[in-house]
């Protein structure tokens, strides 16, 4: 049965353009409020007005910019049912003779302090509704980037935290969008090669079909990958290693993690 979204309210971080913008507009559609939050006031405030929501400027390097976010949209429409953290940049630097370290620093504070600070401050409006979670991760969380490690190492993180959030919040639904090389602003410098040797592009809008797969689903702690020429599902993490006795058996019942265990006795 379709999921009913009429008058649930989203928050999208990033979403002056791009796959921010193109998933307010199709959640607006489906009669969503929204949020938008960006850097970007003018185009922010654009995309706002054209989807009937609100712009808030947010930068998602800082803390406090999240909490103001997630408080406008408890204020405007009375609480807050999915929060997209999508914000993101590129790197353009490796770890050789080009690394710079504030091109690292922001990189991280972006692609993954974003998440972590868009989660923190999200997580209790998100609860008090039964909510989900998405952050924009990449196919570069999920296999090798040599080409940007950096940017393979933020969004990974983010893969890593959204499967081990999706098992600490039983009333929130946690998962990450993994798309591939898609037709926004992050890839102006890497275009003309991808061109070159027919690397496909994804067009926005199968990226948003996923995203509305991820929260029209049931699911918790997936990684959705979205690829040209394959349909979209989360990515198997097949047999992991996981709690294991001596013996190499596996250890029935332990659902939870032996940190989760320790942390709550302490």
């Amino acid at each position: 049965m379709p999921v009913e979204l009429t008058g649930k309210v989203a928050l999208i971080t990033g979403g002056s353009n791009g796959i921010g913008a193109a998933s307010a507009r199709r959640l607006a559609s489906l009669g969503v409020r929204v949020v938008v939050a960006d850097i970007d006031a003018e185009q922010g405030k654009a995309v706002a007005d054209e989807v009937g929501g609100v712009f808030v400027r947010c930068d998602v390097t800082v803390p406090s910019d999240s909490a103001d976010a997630v408080a406008l949209a408890v204020r405007e429409f009375g609480g807050l049912d999915i929060a997209f953290l999508n914000a993101g940049i590129g790197t353009g630097c490796s770890l050789g003779d080009d690394f710079d370290v504030e091109t690292y620093r922001r990189a991280m504070a972006i692609n993954l302090d974003g998440v972590v600070y868009g989660a923190h401050h999200a997580l209790p409006a998100i609860r008090e509704r039964g909510g989900q979670i998405i952050a924009t991760a990449s196919m570069a969380g999920l296999m090798p980037m040599p080409g940007d490690p950096v940017y393979g190492a933020n969004k990974a993180a983010v893969v890593g935290l959204v499967r081990s959030l999706g098992g600490a919040y039983p009333d929130v639904r946690v998962n990450a969008l993994c798309p591939a090389f898609a037709d926004t602003g992050i890839i102006t410098p890497l275009r003309s090669t991808l061109e070159e040797i027919g690397m496909p592009i994804l067009p926005v809008s199968a990226v948003v079909d996923t995203f509305m797969s991820i929260v029209e689903g049931s699911g918790t702690g997936e990684a959705w990958f979205v690829q040209a020429g394959r349909e979209s599902e989360p990515f198997g993490f097949r047999n992991p290693p996981g709690p294991r006795a001596a013996d190499g058996s596996r250890i029935q019942g332990a659902h939870k993690d032996p940190v989760s265990i320790a942390l709550k006795e302490n």
